[in-house]
């Protein structure tokens, strides 16, 4: 089992810049795929960027891509999401999610929330215009 914790939130005004961070503990040598969801208020959560187990396959949503960056150090156990040109659209709480992968043959990007046993806490994201 593995425990992950955010950071990095806070409140930005459009245009600026905000790096969220996911630390993980616990069984950090099994193989994860990972993912960055959002749930903004009377909203369902989405997912914002995934990446599989491998690092080769990625997705992002449409409304982030081009601005939004998924990245790991699997040295130091840590997920990453680079936001750029912040909107007021992305103000949301942000998850960041795992899910073991059994066999290095699945290579998946995996962007539904029922994929993921394992969740952070969330972190909270507010663009101000």
């Amino acid at each position: 089992q593995v425990q992950l914790a955010e950071s990095g939130g806070g409140m930005v005004q459009a245009g600026a810049s905000l790096r969220l961070s996911c630390a993980a503990s616990g069984r950090t040598s099994t193989r994860y795929a990972w993912a960055w969801f959002r749930q903004a208020p009377g909203k369902e959560r989405e997912a914002v960027a995934a990446v599989a187990w491998s690092g080769s396959s990625t997705y992002y949503a449409d409304s982030v891509k081009a601005r939004f960056t998924i990245s790991r150090d699997d040295a130091m156990h840590t997920l990453y999401l680079q936001m750029n040109a912040l909107k007021p659209e992305d103000t949301a709480v942000y998850y960041c999610a795992a899910v073991a992968v059994v066999s290095s043959m699945i290579n998946n990007a995996y962007t539904k929330d029922y994929n993921y046993p394992y969740w952070g806490q969330g972190t909270q994201v507010t663009v101000s215009s």
